[in-house]
């Protein structure tokens, strides 16, 4: 088979591992980004046993790799307490690794939250106070915002090792763009020892990184008013 043959094939697989990959990071912002917000109020509430264990929690997820995360989510249910929770096929496979970005991705974005509302003078909340607004309303009206601007460099850094993390779901047979690419070298539609489909995932991965440094460039610009 020509290479002309080939570029059809192996663009249309690539296209659809990326779609994937898409709805992975897609599902895992949307997840990641709320119950963020709800780890790094527990990890700061004045309620010890939540906050031990959001502490206990982070410092897991964190100090272990997202790979091994992956693995144990997706098969222990099945191994260990005999239910595949997950169910079988590409469905079980993306829920069980849309949980395990979710989690990680969580417990990152906390601790980056934490670090940008304590960044925040206290003599806001003491203002807000004397004012008469609540805790709630101190926190959505003055402070978010401004946490927003603070947070948003290091927000930007994560997403952006989101895009390239996706790839780790190929441990448990995910078919993201990185495995459609690197079926071409064992076998796959009639094709098998070929190398360059794996390198064109790069550019995938390029662009979409590209797009989105724009995006949250723009976005950093557009909050340049809280300096």
């Amino acid at each position: 088979m020509t290479f002309a043959e080939q570029l059809p094939i192996v663009l249309n697989s690539l296209n659809e591992g990326f779609l994937q990959t898409l709805k992975l990071f897609g599902i895992t912002l949307l997840g990641a980004v709320p119950l963020g917000l709800l780890i790094c109020f527990g990890s700061t509430s004045r309620f010890t046993p939540l906050r031990l264990f959001c502490k206990f929690i982070i410092w897991i997820v964190r100090g272990t790799p997202l790979m091994i995360q992956l693995m144990i989510i997706y098969f222990m249910p099945g191994l260990v307490f005999d239910n595949p929770i997950w169910g079988g096929g590409e469905p079980g496979r993306f829920t069980a690794s849309a949980v395990a970005f979710i989690i990680n991705y969580a417990c990152y974005f906390s601790e980056i939250y934490r670090g940008g509302i304590q960044a925040i003078p206290v003599g806001q909340d003491e203002a807000g106070l004397v004012l008469g607004m609540t805790k709630g309303q101190i926190f959505f009206k003055v402070k978010l915002l401004q946490m927003i601007k603070r947070i948003l460099p290091p927000m930007s850094n994560e997403i952006l090792t989101l895009v390239k993390d996706t790839s780790l779901a190929r441990v448990i047979s995910l078919h993201e763009v990185i495995w459609a690419g690197e079926a071409f070298m064992k076998g796959s539609q009639g094709i098998s020892g070929i190398i360059w489909p794996l390198f064109f995932t790069a550019i995938y991965y390029l662009i979409f990184n590209g797009v989105l440094t724009i995006v949250l460039g723009k976005l950093e610009k557009k909050l340049n008013f809280f300096r």
